[in-house]
């Protein structure tokens, strides 16, 4: 009998520690991850060679390749076998940079790739990939913006600057 209180307290205790270290790893992902934001991923067309835009037999080719296949609409009479399925949300397309004159660049850098759609007057952050253990952040003004990769005390930065003059990127490195 006593061995058997004992088994039981041991597995009392057990399943008291499992939960407690869950809801600690739960609550620390939560915390970590409710400071971040990213903006969402945006698809961009890819000008066929030699040219800047689209032609007749590629006309797909501005399509995000994140948007969903349009739904097809509902029938009029449910079968009669299974209930009508729910309303599926509609996708909602995904606002493009601004940069009517074709001019999305990539920068790479140790820390990682940052894309820029540079217009006239100003430019638009497109993307920000850290690089394998490096950490990022990003700041955004109304004339610059800047994306920093920091790992084991290196620091290097990519600025897109438009205050004084039409955009430029800047690469800086601490």
């Amino acid at each position: 009998m006593a061995a058997m209180r004992r088994g039981l307290v041991h597995v009392l205790a057990w399943s008291l520690a499992t939960g407690a270290a869950v809801t600690l790893s739960w609550w620390g992902v939560h915390t970590v991850l409710a400071g971040t934001a990213y903006d969402p991923p945006l698809a961009l067309p890819i000008p066929a060679a030699g040219s800047g835009s689209p032609t007749a037999d590629e006309p797909d080719l501005l399509a995000s390749s994140t948007r969903h296949p349009e739904t097809p609409a509902p029938s009029k009479k449910p079968h009669r076998s299974a209930p009508a399925p729910p309303p599926s949300p509609t996708p909602t397309p995904m606002p493009r940079p601004s940069a009517p004159d074709g001019r999305v660049k990539s920068y790479t850098v140790d820390g990682g790739r940052v894309v820029f759609a540079l217009g006239e007057t100003s430019a638009e952050l497109v993307s920000a990939t850290p690089s394998a253990g490096w950490q990022m952040q990003v700041w955004k003004q109304p004339t610059w913006i800047r994306v920093t990769f920091t790992r084991d005390g290196r620091e290097q930065s990519v600025f897109a600057v438009w205050h004084d003059s039409a955009p430029r990127v800047e690469l800086d490195e601490r």
